[in-house]
């Protein structure tokens, strides 16, 4: 079992950065492949990233390739999820979160655990 707490949402203007941070708790993180999705209102949760558990691997979903960059650090139990060139249509609540899979998925439904998301929000 895991839990995940994000933090590091907020307010930015459109063009401005935010660095997200998931923790974990317990000992196993790197057994767990990790996530990043969003739901903005009245929309489904959207897959944003996702990284392998040695970090080798990540995903991308095409809206954000060159912009957002998710790491991950082992040793502190910590995946991290750094947006630059921020638009107001990514604007949501962003969650992250943990499966034991190999590999990164991107399906939300192949996720077993989810933190309680972080707000942001983009706007002048």
């Amino acid at each position: 079992q895991v839990q995940l707490v994000e933090s590091g949402g907020g307010l930015v203007q459109p063009g401005g950065s935010l660095r997200l941070s998931c923790a974990a708790s317990g000992r196993t993180f790197s057994s767990y492949c990790m996530g990043w999705f969003r739901q903005a209102p009245g929309k489904e949760r959207e897959f944003v990233a996702a990284i392998s558990r040695s970090g080798g691997s990540t995903l991308y979903v095409d809206s954000v390739k060159g912009r957002f960059t998710i790491s991950r650090d082992n040793a502190k139990n910590t995946v991290y999820l750094q947006m630059n060139s921020l638009k107001p249509e990514d604007t949501a609540v962003y969650y992250c979160a943990a499966d034991l899979r190999a590999m990164p998925r991107t399906r939300a439904s192949e996720y077993d655990h989810w933190g309680q998301g972080t707000q942001v929000t983009v706007s002048s």
